[in-house]
């Protein structure tokens, strides 16, 4: 069985992306407050490419 992650984290914004670590934890907050999220949940990848237009088969080439 292959385990395959559903959160997606800053360091993984910041490989998708190429932007830097505050760049990166700016967008999820933005994610969060977009989806009516509190501060300490997580963000899942469906919500990462929703909101940012990027298609979940191509995250999932940068998430181990």
């Amino acid at each position: 069985m292959i385990k395959k992650r559903v959160v997606i984290y800053a360091k993984d914004i910041q490989i998708i992306t190429g932007r830097s670590q505050r760049y990166s934890n700016s967008m999820l907050t933005k994610i969060r407050k977009y989806f009516q999220k509190e501060a300490h949940q997580y963000v899942t990848l469906d919500e990462f490419s929703e909101f940012s237009g990027i298609p979940i088969h191509k995250i999932e080439q940068f998430i181990s």
